[in-house]
């Protein structure tokens, strides 16, 4: 009886999951739209340039005339700020993480660019230094790294470049943070 009543549900089984099995798969794409029609281009005639115009290239010139004379002159756009190494320095060359020294510890700053009173997002770990723990704000103003406490007060200010960083705390003492 247990036997029979086996073959029958592993019968039944086995005819239900055939019945769930798709036999024949087609897959439905969806055509591609047909192509728009291209208007053609409107046919004009240019007027000819004129030498002498501003804008016209290619003059030619006769011997003694100054190709500048007509010209305007541009200032160039203001020259970035160079610090003391001569790069740049840019609010994203100060992200990420930093060893910071000062009075004697070595613990680790990180700076990103979520704003915070005073500049942006920055703070220590394992700084057992007051003043490197109270650091959680930066900004750059011109080439001068400096960071802040909560409150917005100056902690240190430094300048450099590159991957070293040199300057003073608030109170004197000599800060460096360097990659």
């Amino acid at each position: 009886m247990n036997r029979s009543l086996t073959i029958a549900f592993v019968s039944v089984i086995a005819l239900s999951t055939m019945a769930c099995q798709r036999t024949t798969y087609t897959r439905s794409y969806v055509s591609p739209l047909p192509a728009s029609p291209i208007s053609p281009i409107e046919g004009q005639t240019l007027s000819p340039i004129t030498p002498g115009q501003p804008g016209s290239e290619g003059q030619i010139l006769v011997d003694g005339q100054d190709a500048n004379a007509n010209s305007q002159v541009v200032s160039a756009p203001p020259a970035p700020n160079v610090n003391a190494t001569g790069g740049s320095v840019g609010r994203t060359d100060l992200l990420g993480g930093w060893s910071v020294s000062s009075g004697g510890d070595n613990c680790k700053l990180f700076m990103t660019l979520t704003k915070w009173s005073g500049g942006y997002r920055a703070n220590t770990r394992g700084c057992s230094d007051a003043t490197l723990s109270q650091i959680s704000a930066w900004n750059l103003n011109g080439n001068q790294v400096v960071l802040k406490d909560a409150g917005g007060g100056n902690v240190a200010t430094l300048s450099g470049g590159g991957t070293n960083f040199s300057g003073q705390t608030a109170n004197g003492a000599p800060i460096n943070f360097a990659r």
